[in-house]
Formats: C-alpha cells, structure tokens, sequence
C-alpha cells in the first residue's frame, strides 16, 4: 500500500485533522521493524479504521553477543 511510501499523505479533503505530519512515521515503522527482520501490515476496513500488526523476531539470525 502507499501508506508506506516516504512523505505519501492522505488526501487533504478526506481528513479530520488539521494539522498532518510529513508521511514518515509509517516508512520509519516499516524500515526498523525489517531491519530487525520483521515485518509491518495493515488491515482496514471502511468506516471502521484499521489495524496495524508490526512482528519483530524475539532473535534474529544475525544476532551479535553482547559483551
């Protein structure tokens, strides 16, 4: 979905806000969360909102030890 491209925003019209961010948060989100090989998704349904699920591994596979 463009929900997580960089600085994609929601048609003005069709906010409730006045005040919007820059379109970051999301793709920020998405990038730490695959960095740490997990993933981001989105479920929405109309006039209900939507759910966001973000899934970070408890270990990755490139796990460094900590001295």
């Amino acid at each position: 979905p463009f929900i997580f491209d960089r600085f994609w925003r929601v048609d003005r019209a069709r906010t409730r806000v006045e005040r919007g961010g820059v379109g970051l948060g999301l793709a920020i989100s998405q990038w730490i969360a695959q960095a740490h090989g997990g993933s981001i998704l989105v479920s929405s349904r109309l006039g209900r909102g939507s759910t966001f699920t973000v899934s970070i591994p408890a270990v990755s596979d490139d796990s460094a030890t900590i001295a």
